[in-house]
């Protein structure tokens, strides 16, 4: 919805709030998690703007609130509504209003710190609580400056400052999140800056309501809050496609030529471009595939990007298409190519007609509006496509996994034999349990596989973790690499013991490895697993969505038989294990 997309209308949102609702519910298929709000100061529009938010991204939130100024009492002593509420995720909104105790300037420097790590001990208490408790992911606020400075400039050096005592019990939040899984910060300190610290608080607002920050600026700090979120359960985009003239570099490249391009450091505009393309690079070391779709001559969208000063080359990208057709045409085409949702794109051009036409084309798509140059980093930074919750190495290896994707499939089109080819590939498999050290990978893999996922079940990390440690449930992950290269963990599948039966709770595979016969090697050491347990009955589930029809079928070609469809026409299917043929002929397995 163009309304909550950056830049919004915070006055508008807060007066339309109900109507924007009705609409966003109007979606099929969202995801519901329980979000639970503890707060430090009133919350109420704090939870009406997260759930505009959430509902945009497709997640439909049932929220607890606590009562005001209770965040610690929920967190320590609980009450009988929030302990049954079952949260996926607790959001701690504190302010700096909540810290209890500032130093004075009659401390000393031992007073001080003893004072700091006393409030920070208040706070890992209410962690550690809340995650022994619930096993669900944190998401705590740092804390703004304050609104005054008794010391001046001095108040940020000196350890008496209110500034300085912040800054200090806010790096200790940081250490504490870079040690604890499912622990996030919302970064209210930077979010207050960005806004204007002077605009961020209204006494008047905090004395009346006890509102912690002025009620304009609730949007963006929920804003912030649910692309943490999203970002969390896999709704982030995945990939960059960009324009060339005048987006990358200034000056058209087939009527300028090459010499006349602006970028690099001779003039103030080439400056701009540079910085704006070391941006971009910066992004393809977060995993994030960039491409370009130009209207342009191949020759010389090439020889633009080779030019001395482009920091951004050839090989930076995925896929270059430069010629005549429709920008939405070519996305589209793209899609196909990397085995991509169109939504899955983020557009970024010069041109409002263009963006214009590629955003009534393509559902989904991340369209920023641009302006000009000086501001192209801020449009798309604000938008939170890319926001980092979790990282793992083979992000910074995407853009070599999906080329090596492409040079695949220029092999497959050398064979008349498709099984030949699968042979030629030399594919080996490692197919194991879930270990500690790939919980990540396996959590970040459910929350982005939207193709093949079967039941669409989302895990955050903890789950996985819980999951790890009980006996009942069989989880496995697959990893998968060929001539061409390492594909990393491409699939996973969670199935749940009852005495006999399995029951495949989750199953899905990174659309990297599509047609590739990963699925029988899953399965067949699957079944395997199923054998040494001692287990009979195997049952399958397969809950239709928009995007995953593909695996409509899935069971049927493993051999299961169907044996109930309701009216959403989910299925649920089951094969004996003593029935169970193997199927996986290409691949070398190791177990």
């Amino acid at each position: 919805m163009k309304e909550l997309e950056y830049p919004f209308d915070s006055e508008y949102l807060l007066k339309k709030k109900k109507s924007l609702k009705r609409q966003l519910l109007e979606q099929e298929n969202l995801l519901e998690k329980n979000i639970a709000i503890l707060g430090g100061s009133t919350t109420s529009d704090v939870k009406l703007m997260l759930e505009l938010f959430l509902l945009n991204y497709g997640i439909k939130p049932n929220f607890y609130e606590s009562e005001y100024n209770q965040y610690y009492e929920d967190a320590i002593f609980g009450n009988e509504e929030f302990d049954n509420f079952h949260p996926d995720i607790i959001y701690i909104h504190t302010t700096n209003r909540n810290i209890k105790r500032y130093p004075d300037i009659t401390m000393i420097n031992e007073e001080i710190n003893a004072l700091l790590e006393q409030e920070y001990t208040r706070f890992t208490t209410i962690w550690n609580k809340l995650e022994t408790k619930f096993h669900s992911i944190i998401i705590q606020n740092n804390f703004e400056y304050p609104f005054y400075r008794l010391l001046g400039n001095k108040d940020a050096s000196s350890k008496k400052g209110r500034t300085n005592y912040i800054t200090r019990l806010n790096m200790k939040f940081y250490e504490y999140s870079e040690t604890h899984e499912n622990f996030y910060i919302n970064d209210i300190n930077y979010l207050s800056a960005s806004y204007g610290l002077d605009k961020w608080s209204n006494e008047f607002y905090w004395h009346m309501y006890k509102y912690a920050l002025e009620v304009p600026a609730i949007p963006t700090l929920a804003f912030n809050i649910a692309k943490i979120i999203k970002s969390i359960y896999g709704k982030n985009k995945k990939a960059l496609v960009l324009d060339l003239d005048n987006t990358l570099w200034g000056g058209i490249v087939g009527d300028d030529g090459v010499e006349n391009l602006k970028i690099g450091p001779e003039v103030p505009s080439g400056q701009v471009f540079s910085e704006f393309q070391e941006y971009i690079k910066a992004h393809k070391d977060l995993g994030v595939i960039l491409n370009i779709v130009s209207k342009n001559e191949q020759e010389n969208a090439i020889a633009g990007l080779n030019h001395p000063d482009s920091i951004l080359k050839p090989e930076d990208f995925v896929s270059i298409k430069a010629n005549w057709n429709p920008k939405n045409l070519n996305i589209e085409e793209l899609a196909k190519q990397l085995n991509l949702g169109a939504d899955s794109f983020a557009f970024i051009d010069d041109n409002p007609a263009e963006r214009k036409i590629v955003k009534e084309y393509i559902k989904g798509i991340g369209v920023p509006e641009m302006g000009e140059p000086e501001n192209y980093i801020k449009m798309i930074d604000k938008q939170g496509y890319f926001e980092v919750t979790n990282f793992s190495k083979e992000d910074s290896k995407k853009t070599k996994m999906y080329k090596d994707n492409i040079k695949r499939t220029q092999m497959m089109q050398t064979f008349e034999n498709y099984e030949d080819y699968l042979f030629s590939l030399k594919m080996k498999a490692q197919i194991k349990s879930v270990s500690p050290i790939y919980t990540a990978r396996v959590a970040q893999l459910t929350n982005k596989s939207n193709q093949f996922n079967l039941t669409t079940k989302r895990y955050s990390q903890a789950e996985i973790e819980e999951i790890q440690g009980k006996d009942n449930y069989i989880s496995l992950y697959g990893k998968l690499e060929d001539v061409f290269g390492d594909n990393g963990v491409v699939s996973v599948v969670i199935g749940n013991q009852k005495q006999e039966e399995l029951h495949i709770d989750l199953w899905l595979m990174s659309c990297r490895v599509l047609k590739r016969d990963m699925e029988y090697a899953m399965m067949d050491t699957l079944i395997k697993k199923c054998k040494k347990r001692g287990i009979k009955t195997v049952y399958g589930y397969y809950y239709p969505t928009a995007k995953n029809k593909m695996v409509k079928e899935f069971y049927s070609l493993h051999g299961f038989e169907k044996i109930k469809e309701d009216e959403q026409e989910n299925t649920t299917w089951k094969i004996e294990v003593k029935d169970y043929i193997p199927k996986n002929k290409v691949i070398e397995v190791e177990e």
